[in-house]
């Protein structure tokens, strides 16, 4: 119930907060089922969660309870903690738990769009593309570079 309760809070948080600024990014292409957002979920925390031993003791064992994460790493420099998810099965690569799976699982990636330059997992069917890059695409067009340039810079700035 409590988890039931929490995700739909944090569900509501996330659409009010795209409401309010989508971003400049918007998503592209369609998941393919690799789960490699799967293999090694990571959080990135808060300064005080991080670095304040009883609110961290708190934070990993509500992510051990009920997210079923097994904490494997921490790393100080950013402040991120890898996880082991116990509700991925490696053989099938699906989730046992799909139909309650943590917000993070669900919002993956579209919870990346309000970073600065988001980063997908190589291989993934989602791509990442500027909201509002025809002017630039219209300025890279009318260079003097080759085809295959154009297409390439394109592609490094997400414009497609």
């Amino acid at each position: 119930m409590l988890k039931w309760w929490v995700r739909g809070a944090w569900g509501l948080e996330w659409a009010v907060r795209r409401r309010l600024d989508p971003g400049p990014w918007r998503l592209g292409g369609a998941c393919q089922a690799c789960a490699k957002c799967c293999e090694r979920p990571a959080i990135r925390a808060g300064p005080l969660t991080f670095w304040l031993p009883w609110l961290r003791a708190a934070f990993l064992a509500w992510q051990r309870r009920v997210n079923g994460f097994e904490l494997v790493e921490a790393d100080p420099d950013t402040r991120t903690f890898l996880f082991r998810c116990t509700h991925f099965d490696w053989a099938s690569r699906r989730c046992d738990s799909y139909a309650s799976r943590p917000h993070m699982c669900r919002d993956y990636p579209r919870g990346l769009l309000a970073q600065p330059w988001p980063e997908l997992f190589d291989g993934c069917g989602h791509t990442v593309v500027l909201k509002k890059g025809d002017g630039l695409a219209a300025a890279i067009e009318a260079t003097d570079l080759d085809p295959e340039a154009r297409a390439e810079l394109r592609r490094r700035l997400r414009l497609e």
